[in-house]
């Protein structure tokens, strides 16, 4: 399975957090979850995603990632040899470093973390109800630690 990702750095990224860093999660991702597409990844501030979250989704405060999914209802048209279009991710920088802080672990695991969370998003994976949560969590972890990205290393 392969993954194209297209990053957009509107908010500087911390030390240890670059496009490499972002490449490896969702590959990382696509292959555990057997597909194959386009991502649009961007970094923005609190300001930007808490206008998104407002204009989006109705919730008027900041958030740390949102998820436009674009593979929702119809199959968008393409030749077999384009990748689908998954969707866009959206990271507030300043709110990965604050629950990097508050977690107790590095900025480059939350990122990752908000990452793939965002990317199961994408996927249809949500988590409206305790079980579902632990799913997605155990997705996450998954791919977070096949790539050394534990709490304890990071």
């Amino acid at each position: 399975m392969s993954v194209h990702v297209e990053v957009d750095i509107r908010h500087p990224l911390p030390s240890g957090v670059d496009e490499p860093l972002v490449r490896q999660v969702l590959e990382a991702a696509a292959r555990q979850e057997g597909v194959r597409g386009e991502v649009s990844v961007s970094f923005v501030s609190d300001e930007e995603i808490h206008e998104l979250n407002r204009q989006y989704r109705g919730v008027d405060r900041p958030t740390d990632v949102l998820s436009f999914a674009l593979q929702e209802g119809e199959p968008m048209p393409g030749g077999d040899d384009e990748l689908p279009l998954l969707g866009d991710v959206v990271v507030s920088v300043p709110t990965a470093v604050r629950q990097a802080e508050a977690y107790g672990h590095s900025v480059r695991r939350e990122v990752a973390f908000l990452l793939v969370h965002g990317f199961l998003h994408l996927l249809g994976y949500d988590h409206p109800d305790e079980a579902s949560e632990r799913d997605m969590m155990q997705r996450q972890e998954r791919v977070l630690t096949g790539l050394g990205l534990t709490r304890e290393t990071e």
